[in-house]
Parts: structure tokens; C-alpha cells; sequence
């Protein structure tokens, strides 16, 4: 592909607009390390008109819609969502490296389908809740939407995470700002060219590409109600110090080391055959990928074996090649600090059983990496390295593979082997994370998604992901 997608303007008020204050970017492809558009930064002017117009909007038409307008609203949006889909998490896939195969759906149809799903639940916000009194009166529950919300998204899974807080605001009768960042800008304006098409009232929903600075002075802006944000620990410490001191609603999904726990009687089959969806997705860049694998020592060797058997069998390539396991990761800097993470581990001692590397061809690639002989004190273990390295962590027992997957700073994701699901589930429920699974790992648009400790504060998806969008008020009556 050798045309240059130029997107020069920021979405505010319903209308396009070139940058003031914020400049611009080139948009490198992960793959070949060459640039492929440029896209327009939003400043500090950009976020204040975006701020501006989307308190404009809660007091315009969007406040006069009915439940059931807004729901037909959010499902015409859906729809043109979907009818990007397809070159949506193509472009996407140019950005970040994610495989196509994987793409198509996190960035093509998941976004369709968590619309639609939170248009259901707007349609259903119209009636009041009437409660009776302990003393014999009435209480009358309301829920009005929050106001403006400050969505700050990533560029790992930029579509879907975007929605993931955009539907819900939506379905709430909220307005929206939200700031994709620079290295998934250009996707990020896909979702301002399906609200215009589907005739979202101006200020609804605006799109404002933006780095560090634009992203600050949203977040602390007087005319914001709520943020959500999904991103690094670091800078999520950043911004809860900075809407703690505001007393401002925030939701946080940040980052994670969640583990795999190989129970004795696991099917290493099994194991091996979903290693690379569990803890490999998007060559390695996901938040909640189980990359510290737990094995028992009765059949550690053969764990290490199977995991790094198939880990080095990977097919390395071409992310838009729907055949590609494994792409590129999405900047030069993330191959490098991937890579250091790399050297860090043999320096620790860790032994490295396939990997280790970087390819001979073009564009941001890491070898899918394997360390055997870890422990759960080695930087690898500890700290999230977001690329495709995994650690093979030795247990004696039960209680020994619990300590070491709570002996985290993370809570976001995890997985159990066993051939015992009844035990599977008693396991997971010791493992102090958001979110787990036996024998397989999925994200269910219908069910609440979230971190414990350094991973987070608050839920997306399910009906609790509406929750925090929504302010309830309670009218008591005798």
C-alpha cells in the first residue's frame, strides 16, 4: 500500500477543523518502518472548543432525546461503524503491527457490537426507580447522565477500547471528548467520520488526536465531569493524583502481568494450542496477556518444552498476511525497550529457550521470546514488558503457584489449566485479578472488565460498564 492518507483536522462541534496549537505527526507503519499519512494534533484550543461544544451539546438536542432516541441514534452509529469495519482494522494493523487476523475483530466488529449492545441499554433508562420507605414512605431513584466525558484512549487496541468508554457515554446521554493518541490517530478519526454519517448532533462526540499535553489539560479541565482512561500504571497514577485532588469521577485500565497457571493434571495440548490467543495476542501488546506461565515442578521441563515447541513454530510476518501470528511491535522505541527487557532477563540469570532477537527485515519486529529457570523477583516477572517475551515460572504446590500469581503489583488478567473445571474455578477464585478464565481467556462484551491493585480502578463492558456514566438522584417522599 503505497498511498498517503493525509488527515490534516480535528472533529469539534460536529465539524472539521484544522489544529491551532497542536501541530501535526507523521503516521509510521509498524511493518516497514516507514511513514504512510500525516495527521493533525489537537492543543490546548482544540481541547478547550471540544470541551466547550460537548457542554453545549448536554443542554442542545442530544438532552431532548428520548431512551429510545438515543438508542436509534447509537445504533445508526453502530452501523456505519460497522460499515468501516473491514478497512478500519486494516488501518489499524498499519499502525500498531496487530495481526489482521486478530484486527478484523477487535477493531472491525467488536466496535459494531458493543455499540449496539449499549444502544440496548440506553433504550431501557427512561423509567424511574420507586423504592418503598422502611418507614411506610417513597423514595424516587433517578439517573441522569454525568455530563462530559474526558475519554484518553491507547493506540494498542485503539478502536475497541475507545468504544468501550464512547458507547456507554452515549447510551448514558453523556457527551464525549475523546483523545486518541498520536500512533493511533488515524483510526481514531474513523469514529468521528461515523458520527457525522450517522448524524450525531454536533458536539456529541468529538475527535481530538492529541499528545501528552493536550491529554493533561483535558483531564484537569474545568468543564469535564468523569475520565476515562485506559493506558500505562504510570500514567494513570498521573492522572487519579490529578481527579483525586478534583474529586472527579475516573475510571482506570491499566497495565498487567497476569499469569497462566499450569495445574498438575493440565492438558498441554490444550495449553499449546491457545498459547498464542492467552498470552501472546497482538504480538504481546495487551494488557491483560497471561505472560508469566506458572508450571509445577513435576512437569516443569515438559511445560517449557511444549511452550517453547510451539512459540518458536509462530508464524513471524507480514501483519496484514492473514497467515501472521506475530507482527511487529508498533514504534521503534517499543522494539527497543522490548528487547532491553530481553538482555535484562539473561543478565538475571533466565535462560533463554527460543527467540531472543530481532528479525532480519524491515520494521519494528522482536522474535516471540521464551525464558526458562525464572523467578517470580526478576524484572521479567515483575514488570510489564509489552512484547512477545514469556516466563516459565517453576511452583512445588497448590499454595505456592497462588502466592506466586499474588505476588504481583498487577490484578488484571489470568488463566487456569486443568481437567478439573470445578477446580479450575476454586483456583481462579484465590487469584487476585479483574478477570479469569479456565482453560481459555475471552473478553464478553455482557460482563464487567477490569484490574485490581496497580491495574486499575473501575469496570468497562457489561451493564457496570454503563454505571459510571450515569448520576443517580434519590427524591424521598413520605
Amino acid at each position: 500500500m503505497s498511498e498517503q492518507i493525509e488527515r490534516p483536522e480535528v472533529y469539534v462541534d460536529g465539524t472539521w477543523r484544522r489544529p491551532a496549537t497542536g501541530g501535526s505527526a507523521a503516521m509510521v507503519e509498524a511493518a516497514t518502518g516507514r511513514p504512510f499519512g500525516r495527521v493533525g494534533l489537537g492543543g490546548v484550543e482544540e481541547i478547550d472548543a471540544a470541551v466547550a461544544a460537548a457542554r453545549a451539546a448536554l443542554s442542545g438536542p442530544w438532552a431532548a432525546y428520548s431512551p429510545e432516541e438515543r438508542a436509534a441514534s447509537i445504533e445508526a452509529f453502530a452501523a456505519e461503524l460497522k460499515r468501516r469495519a473491514r478497512d478500519t482494522a486494516t488501518l489499524v494493523t498499519r499502525e500498531n503491527g496487530m495481526p489482521i487476523s486478530l484486527s478484523g475483530i477487535v477493531n472491525g466488529l467488536a466496535p459494531y457490537a458493543i455499540t449496539r449492545y449499549y444502544a440496548s441499554l440506553a433504550a431501557g433508562l427512561g423509567e424511574s426507580d420507586v423504592r418503598p420507605s422502611p418507614t411506610g414512605g417513597r423514595t424516587i431513584v433517578t439517573r441522569q447522565p454525568v455530563g462530559v466525558v474526558a475519554a484518553i484512549t491507547p493506540w494498542n487496541y485503539p478502536q475497541a477500547l475507545a468504544i468501550m468508554k464512547v458507547a456507554p457515554a452515549l447510551a448514558a446521554g453523556c457527551a464525549v471528548v475523546l483523545k486518541p493518541p498520536p500512533e493511533a490517530a488515524l483510526d481514531g478519526l474513523v469514529l468521528a467520520d461515523a458520527a457525522a454519517a450517522a448524524g450525531l448532533p454536533p458536539g456529541v462526540l468529538n475527535v481530538v488526536p492529541g499528545g501528552r499535553e493536550a491529554g493533561a489539560h483535558l483531564v484537569a479541565h474545568p468543564g469535564v465531569d468523569k475520565v476515562a482512561f485506559t493506558g500505562s500504571t504510570g500514567a494513570g497514577r498521573a492522572i487519579g493524583a490529578t481527579t483525586g485532588d478534583l474529586l472527579r469521577p475516573t475510571t482506570l485500565e491499566l497495565g498487567g502481568k497476569s499469569v497462566s497457571l499450569v495445574a498438575p493434571d493440565a492438558d498441554l495440548d490444550l495449553v499449546a494450542a491457545k498459547l498464542w490467543e492467552v498470552s501472546l495476542p497482538n504480538n504481546g501488546q495487551t494488557c491483560h496477556a497471561a505472560t508469566r506461565i506458572l508450571a509445577p515442578r513435576g512437569r516443569y521441563d515438559e511445560v517449557v518444552e511444549a511452550v517453547t515447541e510451539t512459540v518458536g513454530g509462530l508464524r513471524v510476518g507480514d501483519p496484514l498476511d492473514p497467515g501472521t501470528q506475530i507482527g511487529p511491535v508498533v514504534s521503534s522505541l517499543q522494539q527497543e525497550r522490548v528487547l532491553g527487557y530481553v538482555e535484562k532477563g539473561r543478565g538475571e540469570g533466565a535462560r533463554v529457550t527460543t527467540g531472543g532477537g530481532r528479525p532480519d527485515r524491515p520494521g519494528w519486529y522482536v522474535e516471540p521470546t521464551v525464558f526458562a529457570d525464572v523467578t517470580n523477583d526478576m524484572a521479567v516477572a515483575r514488570e510489564e514488558i509489552f512484547g512477545p517475551v514469556l516466563c516459565v515460572i517453576p511452583y512445588a504446590d497448590e499454595a505456592e503457584a497462588i502466592a506466586i500469581a499474588n505476588d504481583s503489583d498487577y490484578g488484571l488478567g489470568g488463566v487456569v489449566w486443568t481437567s478439573d473445571e470445578e477446580r479450575g474455578i476454586a483456583l481462579a477464585q484465590q487469584i487476585e485479578t479483574g478477570t479469569v478464565g479456565v482453560n481459555h481467556y475471552e473478553l464478553h462484551i455482557n460482563a464487567p472488565f477490569g484490574g485490581v491493585k496497580a491495574s486499575g480502578v473501575g469496570r468497562e463492558l457489561g451493564p457496570e460498564g454503563l454505571s459510571p456514566y450515569l448520576r443517580t438522584t434519590s427524591i424521598y417522599l413520605p
